[in-house]
Formats: structure tokens, sequence, C-alpha cells
């Protein structure tokens, strides 16, 4: 991989922590390129492309719709049934997934990205210049995900579980951003955060 010369922001929550919000400022008032790994995820899962073949193996044609792709509604239900498959999926996609994120990463051309996770590790906090943890309350999350994407109550605290805790996420962070109140409380907490950076006018 060549030399890095590009300051690598990671950007850490739980699904319903509003890091689109973050990620739209840092893009639209601070000039990063931004790159989601859930979306690198399910290019990964078009045909033709790394994690395809080997999860339609693992689950068999049942998981593909009739125009060959794999539906993502029934490869999430099943894994969120059974631990094992997910599992199994994870060992999948996870390495080909921060394999293409870092590959866009360092060939973008530009001076400053972030990278958003709702799946963080250590492995990925070591490539990473810096590290923040977008932290909103677990009742905020839930009424997110309730009102802007219609999930129940269950299914918003299902998804919840499976992601990392808050003191997971902390562990992993340089800073903590709280996105409990205002876009302009948020927004002032991003400037003070970029503050003094070299080429980066707040």
């Amino acid at each position: 991989m060549a030399e890095k010369q590009t300051f690598i922001l990671g950007l850490i929550g739980g699904v319903g922590a509003g890091k689109s919000t973050v990620l739209t400022l840092l893009k639209d008032h601070y000039g990063f390129y931004v790159i989601q790994t859930d979306l690198t995820a399910r290019r990964l899962l078009e045909p033709g492309e790394a994690a395809f073949e080997e999860i339609s193996a693992l689950f068999g044609r049942d998981i593909l719709r009739p125009d060959g792709r794999i539906d993502r509604a029934r490869l999430a239900e099943q894994i969120f049934k059974d631990p094992q498959k997910r599992k199994q999926v994870n060992a999948i996609t996870h390495p080909l997934t921060w394999n293409a994120v870092l590959t866009e990463a360092y060939s973008c051309g530009s001076e400053r990205v972030v990278i958003e996770t709702a799946l963080p590790s250590k492995e990925f906090r070591d490539k990473c210049d810096e590290m923040w943890y977008l932290y909103t309350s677990e009742e905020n999350r839930i009424s997110r995900l309730m009102e802007s994407r219609g999930y129940s109550l269950e299914k918003s605290m299902a998804i919840m579980e499976s992601q990392a805790s808050d003191e997971e996420f902390r562990s992993l962070a340089d800073a903590v951003i709280d996105n409990n109140h205002s876009q302009e409380c948020t927004a002032a907490q991003v400037r003070e955060l970029l503050h003094g950076r070299e080429g980066i006018d707040t």
C-alpha cells in the first residue's frame, strides 16, 4: 500500500446515533472524503463482487432474489436468528470490507478522509490517525429509529444489543461527541475538535 499521506478519521457510534449528520458536516464544511463501511459491504454483496459467491454458497439459492441478487432483508433476518451464521457472514465480509475501505481511503486523492462504522475494532483503530465516538443515549437512538426507519421497539433494541456497548465505543475513541442535543451543539463540538488543524478552516 502506498505511503500514508492522508489524515484518516474514524467515526464510530451505534445505529441511530446520527452519524450521517456529522458525515455531512465533515464533507460539506471541512472537505472530508466520506467512506461508509455499510455501503461498501453492500456493494461487495452484488453479483460479481468479492463476497457474493461465498455468501451465496453459505446460504444456498434461497437467499437470492429472482433477479439473481442477494436478498439483503432475508440475509439480515437469517443472521439475526442464527448467531453462528452471523459469525460466518462476518468472517467473510469484514476482511473484504475493510480491505476495500482502506484501499479507497488511500487512493481517493483527498488529504482528509472520514471512515464511518458501527462495528469498530482495535485493528480499525490502529489504521486511523484519530477516532471519534458519536454518543447518543439509547432512548434517543430508539426514538430516531422508530421515527425515521419505522422500526419497532423490539427490532431497534435487538439491533442495538448486537452492536458494541457504550463502554467499548469509548475505549476506542480519542474524543466523544455528545449528539443528544441540537445540531448546532454537535457542530460546535466538531468545530472545536478540528480547530487549529493544518489546512482546515474552522
